[in-house]
């Protein structure tokens, strides 16, 4: 069934809406913030690979959580100013509570890359994309600030940006009025492939000690695919088949 908008207007002219919001979307993202790279348009871009984190909830302290969310935030530069509407949640912190024991456990939440991402599938303009390596993104300069993507997503991963913003980052394009979210550390991937460490991973991984594994799920070799081989991991919310690239061990 059309919604109201849909049936007031005509296709031809909800096209030129859509292109004209997008193009006002676009005025809005900082001069010499570049798009990331977008399916296959990067010839560096592993067509074969699709990356994801392992995350094991057994090695990790509230302390780490919080290690994870402060690097992310100095990776992006997307911590909100003081009174700011802007909820920015690139990666936060959620607590697990045992009911009848009261044990606690802490984990990173952040957008687990689907495979079949639903926030993808309502975007009208195209801005949410998934990349051919596995990677979920936002097009900041066609994104229109629907926000249907963050309805869409059952893991409440994506932030709208409410105000004008300041010293952004070339790694990371953001703009008022559009919506954003975790990218993997995608300038990191983009650069050192399989080596890569996302900011979250280097916060809280010691020597051997990997408590936040990447690597590429696609490769039977990789250290990712071997260990879930071995220990096995959780994929939060299976029942809806979006296949997260994100998976949880000791859940």
């Amino acid at each position: 069934m059309k919604n109201a908008a849909e049936t007031e207007l005509p296709q031809p002219a909800r096209r030129g809406f859509l292109k004209g919001a997008a193009a006002a979307a676009a005025t809005l993202v900082a001069p010499g913030i570049f798009l990331y790279r977008t399916g296959q348009a990067a010839t560096s871009l592993d067509n074969e690979a699709r990356w994801g984190l392992l995350i094991d909830t057994n090695a990790l302290s509230e302390a780490d959580v919080d290690a994870c969310v402060s690097a992310c935030q100095r990776e992006h530069g997307w911590r909100a100013e003081p009174g700011s509407k802007t909820d920015a949640q690139w990666i936060r912190k959620v607590k697990l509570t045992d009911q009848e024991t009261g044990h606690q456990k802490f984990l990173p939440m952040m957008c687990l890359h689907c495979e079949s991402p639903p926030c993808v599938d309502v975007c009208p303009t195209g801005a949410s994309f998934k990349r051919a390596d596995g990677i979920v993104l936002v097009n900041k300069h066609i994104c229109i600030g629907c926000r249907y993507c963050m309805m869409a997503c059952p893991y409440k991963a994506r932030s709208f940006i409410h105000e004008t913003l300041k010293d952004q980052l070339p790694v990371a394009p953001r703009g008022k009025g559009t919506v954003e979210s975790c990218t993997l550390c995608v300038h990191r991937v983009d650069r050192d492939g399989a080596n890569a460490v996302p900011a979250c991973a280097e916060a809280v991984n010691r020597g051997e000690r990997k408590a936040i594994l990447f690597g590429d799920l696609n490769d039977p070799q990789s250290e990712i695919s071997r260990r879930l081989q071995e220990l096995g991991g959780t994929r939060l919310r299976a029942d809806m088949g979006l296949n997260p690239g994100v998976r949880y061990q000791g859940l």
